[in-house]
């Protein structure tokens, strides 16, 4: 025999048992007999309860009425502080920034004629208001920080 027809009879043999269960001696298992599951599970039915359904919504007779200041699993956070003003040359860079590639999309998806100044106007728009934008950045800490900058290495 060959090795490849030893292979071959090996494979044979790990498909043919492939449905087959396992004999298992239960001084095998890491588990307590009490905890084997049967092969076929028991099948369960669930009827409706013949009590009527109650509002969710009502509150119980049985049940004292709760203040909503008590409801101790619940957190609502504050509101957020109001979003700063923008001043003219930062809305005017978002507008280049998003409205020059906005031109373009519309243009082509509607297939206008575009003459090489809007298209030039519309990337130039891009690239200013990104640079506008990055240069307005500044790259100090800002003057409400504080004396303190944090952990500076």
């Amino acid at each position: 025999m060959t090795p490849q027809s030893d292979e071959d009879e090996v494979w044979r043999q790990i498909v043919a048992s492939f449905n087959d269960t396992a004999e298992r001696d239960s001084a095998d298992q890491p588990w307590p007999d009490s905890e084997n599951v049967p092969a076929e599970p028991t099948r369960r039915v669930v009827k409706p309860s013949e009590e009527p359904e109650l509002d969710q919504d009502a509150p119980d007779r049985d049940e004292p009425a709760r203040d909503d200041d008590e409801d101790e699993g619940h957190f609502e956070p504050p509101p957020p502080p109001p979003l700063p003003k923008l001043d003219l040359p930062t809305k005017l860079a978002w507008v280049a920034l998003f409205g020059g590639p906005a031109y373009l999309l519309v243009a082509a998806m509607a297939s206008w004629q575009m003459e090489g100044w809007a298209l030039f106007t519309a990337v130039a728009a891009f690239i200013g208001g990104f640079v506008a934008l990055v240069v307005r950045m500044g790259d100090g800490p800002p003057n409400d920080s504080g004396w303190d900058d944090g952990a500076v290495l």
